[in-house]
């Protein structure tokens, strides 16, 4: 049997947020991790899963790669300073990734997408990925592969 005390509280276990629309949207080339910069009690809501990155997206300036329109809501226990929830968050890569990020979404015409924040040894990391819009065609292809591995699964046969 077991120690008691072992388990983790479902409280102690970080939300991954996902931007699932992302994967329907475009075809990821290839993905990087990066930590976010975040300012006093954004820290806790994000622990707590409180964020929205359905508009969200990444740019380059000045040689640094900023998250646009990542709403974090606010922490509903934080005393002051309580930041804007759509300001621009700054995200932490090796100069020589933001410089391969920045060249080939340039040359290639790929977007740069989050697709994930979660926490990794303590710290928020958000997960990017340069990728290419899907046409309509590709999205009918994905939804019909989705739909066969459904069925398949429900047949036994997976």
């Amino acid at each position: 049997m077991a120690p008691k005390g072992n388990k983790k509280d479902a409280k102690s276990v970080p939300a991954s947020v996902m931007n699932r629309r992302a994967r329907f949207d475009y075809e990821f080339i290839s993905t990087y991790e990066a930590g976010i910069v975040l300012v006093g009690a954004e820290v806790k809501s994000v622990f707590a899963g409180k964020v929205n990155m359905s508009d969200a997206y990444c740019k380059i300036e000045n040689s640094e790669l900023w998250l646009v329109n990542l709403d974090i809501e606010p922490y509903k226990h934080a005393t002051s300073a309580v930041p804007e929830r759509r300001r621009d968050r700054k995200l932490l890569l090796h100069r020589r990734e933001i410089n391969v990020i920045a060249r080939r979404s340039f040359e290639k015409g790929l977007a740069i997408v989050p697709y994930r924040i979660y926490f990794k040894n303590g710290k928020a990391k958000v997960e990017i990925a340069l990728a290419r819009g899907k046409k309509q065609y590709d999205k009918r292809r994905s939804i019909q592969e989705k739909d066969q591995r459904r069925e398949m699964k429900k047949e036994g046969l997976i």
